[in-house]
């Protein structure tokens, strides 16, 4: 086409440009004159998606992780080599189609051109020759000119001579235009870029055998004694992992199914573009063999000149039917690879979700089992507590059991749960022990408190409703907790609740400075103490006994309990002094004189009305002696 236009363009220089375009305008081209089957584009789109396809290798290498995976993907990287292996053969084929009908386009042209420019190039030989004959003729007449004409012929001669220039300047550019449009051919240019098109494209994919050797390295190094390590699910049942481990094999081969499944809509797309691009060559085919045919009637006929022409053809023909069948063969070779492909992959699909549905059916069983033993654990437990509330009723041992209930039932949920997760018992061993020493040492304080409650619960231990006095404090336990106990504050005269609550940490019992005093188990019992000046001159003796008399009055409703904590307090600590708690009167000198000490047993709740009781009797006692000395 270039060809045409600049030999156009120098026709019109030439200034006979109706002429020259009949004689250089080309032939309208038929399809049955066209011998590629596909344009430069198309064959560069079809090898850029076979490329892209071929690619997808990497997305199914990682997504295979056992060795019926690997094999599978090394019959498909096999498969895939030879399907691009086809697909340059076919893109070169066509390249060679198309640079062959540039050739003939070009050829075409050139003879149209050729015929042209000698016609041309005669045209300007016969005016440079008549130019020169009348200027050489003008010349010699200037020779016998006269001397006024002289002028006049030189002039004329002048003329000619800038004609004859211009014709010579016409005649090289019709050489340098003529060369020009040999060399530069838009549709031969276009023919060898598609070829060095496809020649990057082939550098830029490893080659066959290549691949073939890396795959077959790949292959062995994963059925030898690295494969388990690549994946560890390949040699294993699925009934040793836990449930963690189960959901994540679930996810991941539905994610590889999901691959597959991707790869093969993928492959499918090519299939059926390349199946849409064998249509045309195989008509092609067709038209070639039907002009074959019709050559053939043709030469029946002929004579030898017309024989040598039809020979001509027949070259042609064959040349063509060859070249287009090296595109249909590889395009039928390219569809069933890339069946037996998509069968490789219905197979790795089929396995992929077997092993699918097993594993989801491990992590179900798993799942229920491991609901089934918590429900069982929770149903024992819940059995525990209400055999406990029936069968025991004293709140100390109930509170013990309870407590027991709590600790197992949570120590049982913790072991069937890391069980249930757990892949292996020796890692769940090491890294319990891990756990366990980093609780140690960071909750240092917590554990020892946990230790100390037990230790609190013991027989001598404290329970709820108890008075204790723990250093300076004094108060009655509202809780007590595995780590902590509180108190409610009692203070005053009669050791009234204060409205306050002392939390303390059970580790209160390790700690040398806390101390902590409670009184024995159902004794509410305590010794009080009164100090009284004698009046001087009193007989004593009688003092003394006149006061304990008192002070046994009062105490006659309360002995009976009094006389039982006794008895428990002798029981506790193994005595064998009497069993009656008497008050005493014991008296000493001062610097005052003679003062008499009161000790006498009370009950705590009755403490401060014992003591205004006792101290108003014994008051009475000193104001009777004193009313009697007056008298």
């Amino acid at each position: 086409m270039r060809s045409s236009l600049m030999l156009m363009v120098l026709l019109g220089v030439l200034g006979s440009q109706a002429r020259a375009a009949e004689a250089v305008a080309p032939k309208p081209v038929t399809a049955a004159d066209s011998r590629a089957v596909m344009t430069g584009d198309q064959v560069v789109q079809i090898l850029d998606e076979t490329v892209d396809w071929y690619r997808m290798l990497g997305t199914q290498q990682q997504a295979a992780t056992q060795p019926s995976d690997l094999l599978i993907l090394y019959a498909n990287r096999q498969t895939a080599d030879k399907v691009m292996a086809l697909a340059f053969e076919i893109a070169r084929a066509n390249a060679e189609l198309l640079s062959s009908e540039a050739n003939a386009a070009q050829a075409n042209a050139e003879a149209s051109s050729e015929r042209s420019l000698n016609n041309v190039k005669k045209k300007l030989d016969a005016q440079r020759a008549a130019l020169q004959a009348e200027i050489d003729a003008r010349k010699r007449d200037l020779a016998v000119a006269p001397k006024q004409g002289k002028v006049d012929v030189q002039a004329k001669i002048s003329v000619l001579q800038g004609e004859l220039d211009l014709l010579n300047a016409r005649w090289n550019l019709l050489g340098n235009m003529t060369q020009f449009a040999g060399e530069s051919d838009a549709e031969g240019f276009g023919a060898n870029a598609l070829k060095a098109h496809i020649d990057a494209i082939a550098a830029s994919i490893p080659s066959a055998s290549a691949a073939t050797q890396a795959n077959s390295a790949a292959s062995a190094g994963a059925n030898g004694a690295d494969a388990p390590a690549a994946n560890p699910f390949a040699s294993a049942s699925l009934s040793r992992f836990g449930i963690w481990d189960l959901a994540a094999t679930v996810f991941r081969l539905s994610a590889k199914s999901g691959t597959i499944d991707s790869v093969d809509a993928r492959t499918d797309a090519l299939q059926k573009v390349l199946t849409q691009i064998r249509l045309q060559p195989q008509e092609r085919l067709r038209a070639l063999a039907a002009r074959g045919d019709a050559l053939a009637a043709q030469s029946d006929s002929g004579n030898a000149a017309s024989l040598r022409g039809v020979r001509d053809q027949y070259d042609t023909l064959a040349w063509l039917f060859q070249q287009t069948a090296g595109i249909v063969t590889p395009l039928t070779k390219v569809d069933v690879l890339l069946n037996q492909y998509r069968r490789n992959l219905a197979n790795w699909r089929d396995a992929t979700n077997k092993q699918y549905r097993d594993a989801l059916e491990a992590l179900g069983l798993r799942v229920a089992v491991f609901v089934g033993l918590l429900a069982l654990v929770f149903l024992a437990a819940e059995l525990w507590r209400r055999a406990v509330f029936r069968y025991v009723h004293e709140p100390r041992r109930r509170s013990r059991f309870l407590l027991l209930r709590k600790i197992v039932l949570w120590s049982l949920v913790v072991g069937i749960a890391a069980a249930t997760f757990a892949t292996e018992l020796g890692s769940l061993a090491t890294f319990a022990g891990l756990i366990t020493a980093g609780l140690a040492v960071a909750m240092q304080s917590v554990l020892v408190s946990v230790v100390g409650y037990f230790f609190l619960i013991g027989k001598y231990g404290i329970r709820v409703g108890d008075r204790v006095q723990i250093g300076t404090v004094t108060g009655e336990v509202i809780d007590l907790g595995l780590v902590r106990l509180h108190l409610m504050e009692l203070g005053g005269q009669g050791m009234s609740p204060t409205g306050r609550v002392v939390a303390f940490a059970n580790s209160i019992i390790f700690q040398a400075s806390g101390g902590l005093f409670k009184q024995i188990a159902g004794v509410n019992l305590a010794w009080h103490e009164i100090t009284l000046g004698l009046p001087s001159g009193v007989d004593y003796a009688a003092m003394k006994d006149k006061l304990t008399e008192a002070v046994t009055n009062v105490l006659k409703e309360y002995r009976e309990d009094i006389l039982r904590q006794t008895q428990e307090i002798q029981k506790a600590a193994a005595s064998n002094e009497a069993s009656d708690a008497q008050p005493q009167v014991q008296l000493r000198f001062s610097a005052a004189g003679v003062d008499a000490i009161v000790r006498y047993p009370v009950q705590l709740q009755h403490a401060a009305e014992i003591d205004e009781r006792v101290s108003r009797e014994l008051l009475n006692v000193i104001s009777a002696h004193a009313a009697q000395q007056a008298k």
